[in-house]
């Protein structure tokens, strides 16, 4: 071992790109995330994957970009629709 390491062309962040995903951080409502868990189990795969394909299915809608309200009008019907079953 060195006694010395010359890190002055160093990089910081990962090592191999990310692609096609990010991470980020968001607060989302707790019956909301409970939902989306309990359906996510009941189906056998990720929460986090059926939060993405409600969000791609309520782009895919219209052109309009989507707001705060949209989006929990959107998880809020989904929520309802899947309970109602």
């Amino acid at each position: 071992m060195r006694d010395e390491y010359d890190f002055s062309k160093g990089k910081r962040g990962a090592v191999l790109p990310a692609t096609g995903k990010t991470r980020i951080t968001i607060y989302i409502d707790d019956e909301i995330l409970a939902a989306f868990q309990t359906r996510a189990e009941e189906m056998g795969s990720g929460y986090q994957t059926l939060m993405n394909e409600a969000l791609k299915a309520s782009l895919a809608k219209d052109d309009k970009p989507l707001t705060a309200a949209a989006l929990r009008r959107i998880l809020r019907e989904e929520m309802t629709a899947r309970s109602g079953r």
